[in-house]
């Protein structure tokens, strides 16, 4: 009988090669090795492989301009002396000698303070501390990057092998060490795990965790009241956010009442912020184009972001079809990344495993990954010569077209994602199976 091109299984054929349905060895009930296990060996190959590429660095000790050159920069050793832990300090409740309060919200802050009581213990076995302390975070940084794979892969468990994007992943490869995101992107991960299991508390909590780490999760609420909107199923999605808004207030409140200029140096600096590096305001001014003044940056960049907002909750609305949360949640932050004032290159990790979850096609997937690389190699080779006259670095107008690239790039993945969402012939409705279709359309909305 001739096959069906519309099928399933014709649709997946090619897929399976790379991470689609289970063929008849996959659903066998014993099989050689686990996807699980094969995930967690790759993700430890990667990793130490980024590890690899910051050696010079860690070598070198960070020095300029080696640091941007060789693509090795890290905040990691910069903040282990700038904001005193190398002195012993507690965050929030100290600064360091220089004055200067830890500018990251406490759940990082606690993880830092957590690596650098340990880099006390190994230092001896190191020529500095700086180096030790980098070693210290990038073994602990390991555990929520195999708590990130793992979660994706169980998050849609007739597909584990969609994992191995996150681990492949360019940029995962080459930013993972640049900060301390990988926390709350495995907590993310976590959150959207519990949501597919109908855990609406646990959902919660690991959100909130994930806002106390860091902030872009705060929009990821959003995009469970849009579904929420779209599919009249409240009591859920109440139930997660007053669980993460309580998470975040019983970690914070403790904080903010022992000292409240130590706790609020988080959202002061960043809300004062000024047109910085990787951002499309940035990027105009280094071609040319006036600046938008300061105390007009905020508003443009948030009604901006608003617009989008709202664009994507009419398209969650008339969507033929229930969009998934990580196909909102990729579109909401895309839109938050793309009209922010600043742009780090770690911020494309947070978008990573969503887009995993969103659309697993590697096609697209590696081509949005090239275009975030080219800009990673830019910004470093920027910051090479930036200030130096005659500098023989990457000059401002090749630094914004990097920027444009980027975020051309991160709109032609989400322009996928809205096709997807439009088109009754969502490619991950057409490979999953009845209980996943009823599962998309209600529960896990």
């Amino acid at each position: 009988m001739k096959a069906d091109h519309n099928s399933p299984v014709s649709d997946s054929k090619i897929s399976e090669r790379v991470g689609g349905p289970f063929g008849q060895l996959a659903n066998r009930r014993y099989t050689l090795l686990p996807p699980l296990y094969v995930l967690i060996v790759l993700a430890a190959v990667t990793y130490s492989f980024g590890y690899l590429l910051d050696f010079s660095c860690v070598m070198d000790g960070w020095i300029d301009p080696q640091r941007y050159m060789h693509l090795c920069y890290s905040d990691i050793p910069a903040l282990y002396a700038d904001r005193g832990f190398i002195e012993g300090i507690f965050p929030y409740l100290q600064a360091g000698s220089n004055g200067i309060y830890l500018e990251y919200p406490v759940g990082t802050g606690i993880f830092i303070y957590i690596a650098a009581v340990l880099t006390g213990w190994v230092t001896s076995f190191y020529p500095d501390g700086y180096r030790a302390f980098f070693d210290v975070n990038i073994v602990l940084l390991f555990i929520p990057f195999v708590i990130t794979v793992i979660a994706t892969a169980l998050t849609q468990p007739r597909y584990p092998w969609r994992a191995a994007m996150v681990v492949f992943a360019p940029t995962m490869i080459l930013a993972s060490t640049i900060n301390w995101d990988l926390v709350p992107i495995a907590l993310v991960a976590l959150a959207f795990l519990a949501w597919s299991k109908d855990k609406a508390f646990l959902t919660g909590v690991f959100l909130g965790l994930a806002i106390v780490c860091k902030f872009y999760p705060v929009f990821l609420l959003v995009a469970f009241v849009f579904l929420a909107w779209r599919t009249a199923s409240w009591r859920p999605t109440l139930i997660m956010i007053v669980t993460a808004i309580g998470t975040f207030l019983a970690i914070n409140i403790p904080f903010a009442i022992a000292h409240f200029e130590g706790w609020a140096a988080f959202y002061t600096f960043n809300f004062s912020r000024a047109i910085d590096f990787g951002s499309f305001w940035y990027a105009i001014t280094q071609i040319g184009l006036p600046t938008i003044p300061e105390n007009l940056l905020n508003f443009a960049s948030t009604a901006i972001f608003t617009i989008l907002l709202l664009a994507i909750a009419i398209l969650v609305r008339k969507a033929p079809t229930v969009p998934t949360i990580a196909q909102v949640s990729f579109l909401i932050l895309a839109a938050f990344v793309i009209t922010n004032k600043v742009y780090s290159p770690q911020y494309v990790l947070w978008l990573v495993p969503l887009a995993v979850l969103a659309r697993p096609n590697w096609r697209d997937f590696l081509i949005w990954q090239f275009g975030e690389t080219i800009y990673f190699a830019a910004i470093w080779w920027f910051l090479a010569g930036y200030g130096i006259d005659d500098a023989r670095t990457l000059t401002p107008e090749w630094y914004a077209a990097a920027t444009f690239v980027h975020i051309a790039v991160t709109v032609y993945f989400a322009i996928w994602i809205v096709f997807d969402i439009s088109s009754r012939n969502d490619q991950s409705i057409r490979t999953a199976s009845k209980r996943e279709v009823v599962n998309r359309t209600s529960a896990l909305t």
